[in-house]
């Protein structure tokens, strides 16, 4: 097989409409688009989601909550998962927990929760941590160092 005996598989290519070339062509006169209307014209296209001036469904429905643009999505991480992967007086920051798995990214920041128990002193290195987090970290001999 050499680079000149190569075809394209029935149907991959097709000819493209030629608009305007006459009535016989079948998409002479009014090239395909039909007679008058808004959509006949040059230039014209629709929005998406237009439902001909009808209130788009978007706006239809009802509305519920706030959304804040400032919002952070902190990546959270419970005592629990340190007490189980790491060795007493290991130093942990949100890079260590990722290229250990436990986090599978880092979003905005690390928050540590204090969901479970903690028996090894740990030196953890978070963007925050709930009151009983640190209260459990300290309690077992461990630091509790806020990044800046």
């Amino acid at each position: 097989m050499k680079l000149h005996s190569l075809k394209n598989t029935e149907g991959a290519k097709k000819s493209r409409k030629r608009l305007g070339r006459g009535d016989s062509s079948g998409f002479g006169h009014t090239c395909g688009r039909g007679e008058k209307g808004q959509s006949s014209r040059s230039g014209s296209s629709r929005r998406l989601h237009f439902e001909g001036g009808q209130i788009p469904l978007f706006r239809r429905l009802p509305k519920r909550g706030f959304k804040s643009r400032n919002h952070k999505d902190y990546t959270v991480v419970n005592i629990k998962d340190l007490e189980d992967n790491f060795n007493a007086d290991a130093t942990i920051d949100a890079n260590v927990l990722f290229e250990n798995k436990i986090v599978p990214k880092i979003k905005f920041g690390l928050k540590i929760l204090g969901s479970g128990e903690i028996t090894k002193p740990l030196t953890v290195k978070a963007d925050h941590f709930s009151e009983t987090a640190k209260a459990k970290i300290e309690a077992a001999g461990g630091k509790c160092e806020i990044n800046k």
